[in-house]
């Protein structure tokens, strides 16, 4: 049924394209007007890698919602008038934008750059589905950011210099927190977590620890009985006191788990919208901190 909806939309807005170019002459007077490229990306944290940098250069605009699970966001007419008047559409790509191909037919052959920022990254599955949450590791923010900045590039070269300073810098941040946070991990006996949904896989990658989780990869299904006997018998055996609880996952299944094992639920972000107010170095430090402290605890007790 959403295809169908979808598709209709899709004719109704590709049959106005032909009416003319307005929408590409609007593009080029609006550039050209606030001498800014006009970026759309798919989801938030795309956003801020794009913000951090194409600073002053850039206009950015987000398609999925604030508060809104990417998983359930549905394009509508404006956001593709949107998109024709941009220079760029960037999205997460592995899957994470389930309509992301209706999208890009309807700008085929406009002036608009399309990038997968997800190019050179090592995919990784949770079961038989591939882990599109790859924002979430530090080490591939930095390749995403580099795909960015070499578009920018691409679209304005006189900026060259200034999109490559900006890159460099926020590297920079991304590889003094992975850097400060790397030897911790290492050192602890305790590497495995509770999470809400199996958002984790890629952040866990970066430091050697292990997810378990209530929820799927797209948190659109409650474990069977048996799958959450399983959680509750891990974390009675590994003495866990904490379960991570994502703030657009329902937390109700990570709060019967929490109760039956007698732990704690602590907030902790996919950073899929805005949370907190937080940037995007903020937020992954805010985790990053929260998950050792969780694994620290849970190490001394141990020994």
């Amino acid at each position: 049924m959403k295809k169908k909806i979808i598709s209709g939309v899709l004719a109704i807005l590709m049959g106005a394209m032909l009416i003319g170019c307005g929408a590409k002459t609007e593009t080029t007077t609006q550039n050209t007007t606030n001498d800014k490229l006009n970026i759309t990306v798919s989801i938030y944290p795309l956003k801020e890698f794009v913000e951090k940098i194409g600073g002053d250069k850039v206009e950015v605009t987000c398609l999925v919602p604030e508060n809104m699970e990417p998983h359930d966001y549905e394009p509508k007419t404006k956001d593709f008038e949107a998109l024709t008047k941009s220079k760029a559409f960037i999205y997460n790509g592995l899957g994470m934008e389930s309509w992301v191909d209706q999208v890009n037919e309807v700008i085929k052959g406009k002036d608009v750059v399309i990038l997968d920022s997800s190019t050179g990254v090592e995919a990784r599955k949770e079961g038989n589905a591939v882990d599109p949450h790859i924002w979430l590791s530090l080490k591939n923010a930095e390749i995403q950011s580099e795909n960015i900045k070499n578009t920018l590039v691409k679209l304005d070269e006189n900026n060259k210099d200034y999109y490559e300073e900006n890159y460099n810098e926020f590297k920079g941040e991304l590889e003094n927190l992975y850097n400060e946070y790397k030897p911790k991990f290492d050192t602890l006996s305790k590497k495995n977590f509770i999470t809400g949904h199996a958002a984790f896989g890629y952040l866990c990658r970066d430091f050697g620890l292990t997810q378990k989780s209530v929820e799927n990869l797209f948190a659109d299904g409650e474990p069977t009985p048996k799958q959450l006997e399983d959680l509750v018998n891990f974390c009675k055996e590994n003495n866990i006191k904490t379960v991570f609880s994502e703030s657009l996952a329902s937390p109700k299944v990570s709060e019967t788990l929490a109760k039956e094992v007698g732990a704690k639920v602590v907030p902790i972000m996919t950073l899929e919208s805005k949370e907190d107010d937080k940037s995007y170095i903020e937020a992954i430090r805010y985790n990053l901190d929260e998950i050792y402290k969780c694994l620290s605890e849970e190490s001394n007790k141990a020994e």
